[in-house]
């Protein structure tokens, strides 16, 4: 009856609101940056035990454009593993694109009757060093769906809309794989569903439109029928659907934290109970269509791993409850400006807020290969939805995790393209992070407020300042492995002309690919391995001794980017298996 009532309301799928906070503008002690010369210098956001000296630098980023037209706007993104290509793909049910399908891939038959064809491409392969473009062939809409990684590196794309709402889709890494669908895979429609990898490397599918369960997608080409009642999604229930698109994290007990509206719980994946209530997230709904953002915030490990590994969820922004009501009235809202954190594995979990520097809905959220988070994309006022959005929020939001309270927020670079609703942004290899999308309408239309966006940009964060580069290592991929077992010691070499190269400030991290869509990065995690040693080999060259995550509940099975850190300078990425 609900979603009944709300598609009378609401005339597409574009819902909820999110309840209203305190917009009062504050900015928590950040700074604008400005040009100046960096300095190196010990600073505040490394680690505290025994924390990383971090390289000191006001220069504020760059953008540049990478592509012009890529073919597909970017509604989903992913970085596929070991051959650097990024997929991006929206819906098929616009029956257009900017790229046809190559001459060799038969046209969609999408009426048998009328014989009508669709011969666009929505999904491409871009190559992230030279923009080269393959275009796909997809048969079932992919719109609003979610995603993952298998531990072989294939992509698991579930759900979408109408015929495409309870598909399978995969996607195996390789230049020359196609996508294989299996419509019927899942037993509930899944629309604006979020997708999480378990610690086994299987996958679980949590909510979407009415859809108040969730379900373990089965192994490929077989269909699931089994559903999971939720009573959190039930109770988080509204005539708006606040609860679409949930944040699901792999805490790293094995248990899954899940967040809808503004409440969230511990469930096991092993029983289906759940384990823990946490308290309620003031200040309103944080899911779609308010679209706030959220993260998984980086894992520290060491030699020696406490019994409970600790973790910790940030939500950043959101919009007021009736948002989408008024902006349906042409009544723009601020949006939220509250970031919230929470120890999820503390005996008495807390939420604790800080203001960012602006209001923000409809933001990416990127960890980047250092431990920072990167929030970038989307709007100041509205909420999600074709056109329920306005003043775009050009400038992305350094946030440092590890920072003194007040003094983790800073306001970088503007780009000049607003990424609006249907926007996506990925960390690249080379400590990039590539920024594509943006579609607030009904199909892909240019002579609107907000165009269907096809440039793709890329932004160097500041650690990428051309003075820091000296402290910039570079990995030796030849001497470092490709895969590694749970709790296995390894060598990492790496080559940094420098003096006083410690454990303490070069550290060894692993980043898992992020499906993003919709301003929710499914499956993105970082990890910071524990250190034993660094040796010298030779002038301007260093061993890293580190060891690999103790289990699947910290790192699932499959393919990260490892990155050496230096004084908080990422090296480039090397992809490296955990089995």
């Amino acid at each position: 009856m609900l979603a009944a009532v709300s598609e009378a309301i609401f005339p597409l799928p574009f819902l909820p609101f999110l309840p209203g906070f305190n917009n009062g503008f504050r900015d928590n002690g950040a700074v604008k940056a400005v040009n100046a010369q960096p300095v190196a210098a010990a600073g505040k956001g490394g680690r505290k035990r025994g924390g990383a000296i971090e390289a000191q630098t006001k220069w504020p980023g760059k953008w540049e454009i990478f592509m012009q037209n890529s073919g597909v706007s970017g509604m989903h993104a992913i970085l596929m593993p070991v051959i650097n290509k990024v997929q991006f793909y929206d819906a098929t049910i616009w029956r257009i694109s900017k790229v046809k399908l190559p001459p060799n891939v038969p046209c969609h038959v999408v009426d048998a009757k009328t014989n009508k064809i669709d011969c666009w491409a929505h999904s491409v392969l871009i190559d992230v060093n030279t923009g080269a473009i393959k275009p796909l062939a997809l048969t079932t809409d992919t719109w609003c769906s979610s995603g993952g990684l298998t531990v072989n590196g294939t992509l698991v794309s579930t759900g979408g809309y109408g015929g495409g709402a309870n598909t399978a889709r995969y996607l195996a890494s390789c230049d020359n794989c196609a996508w294989v669908e299996y419509p019927q895979a899942l037993a509930a429609k899944r629309w604006y569903s979020t997708q999480a990898t378990l610690p086994d490397g299987n996958f679980i599918v949590v909510g979407g439109r009415d859809a108040l369960n969730y379900e373990y997608i089965p192994m490929e080409g077989q269909n699931n029928k089994k559903l999971y009642d939720s009573l959190l999604l039930k109770q988080t229930d509204d005539p708006e659907e606040n609860n679409l698109y949930p944040f699901v994290w792999l805490n790293t007990d094995g248990n899954l934290f899940v967040f809808a509206n503004n409440r969230s719980i511990l469930l096991s994946p092993k029983t289906n109970n759940v384990i823990k209530e946490f308290p309620q997230l003031p200040g309103g709904a944080r899911n779609y269509p308010g679209s706030g953002s959220s993260a998984l915030l980086p894992i520290h490990l060491y030699v020696n791993n406490p019994k409970v590994i600790p973790a910790e969820v940030l939500i950043c922004g959101g919009a007021r409850h009736d948002a989408y009501y008024r902006a349906g009235k042409k009544i723009f809202d601020p949006a939220l400006q509250d970031c919230a954190r929470m120890r999820i594995n503390s005996a008495r979990p807390r939420w604790k807020t800080e203001m960012m520097p602006t209001p923000r809905i409809m933001s990416d959220t990127v960890i980047l290969p250092n431990g920072d988070v990167l929030l970038v994309n989307g709007a100041k006022r509205g909420c999600s939805g074709w056109g329920y959005a306005k003043d775009p929020a050009f400038a992305p939001i350094l946030y440092k995790p590890r920072a003194t309270r007040g003094k983790r927020f800073r306001e970088l670079a503007a780009t000049t393209i607003p990424r609006m609703y249907h926007s996506t942004a990925i960390a690249l290899p080379d400590g990039k992070v590539l920024v594509g999308g943006s579609n607030s309408n009904d199909g892909y239309k240019y002579n609107v407020e907000f165009p269907t966006e096809l440039r793709v940009e890329k932004f160097s964060p500041p650690y990428l300042d051309p003075a820091l580069a000296n402290l910039r290592p570079k990995i030796v991929n030849t001497a470092t492995p490709k895969q590694v077992k749970y709790g296995q010691s390894f060598k990492v070499k790496v080559n940094l002309k420098q003096q006083g190269v410690t454990k303490q400030n070069l550290r060894v991290t692993m980043l898992a690919p992020a499906f993003t869509t919709h301003s929710i990065s499914m499956n993105m995690r970082l990890l910071l391995l524990g250190v034993s040693a660094v040796n010298p080999t030779g002038a301007g060259s260093f061993e890293i001794q580190a060891v690999a995550p103790p289990n699947g509940n910290v790192a699932p099975p499959g393919y990260y980017l490892l990155f050496a850190v230096y004084k908080g300078v990422p090296s480039t990425g090397e992809w490296i298996q955990v089995v």
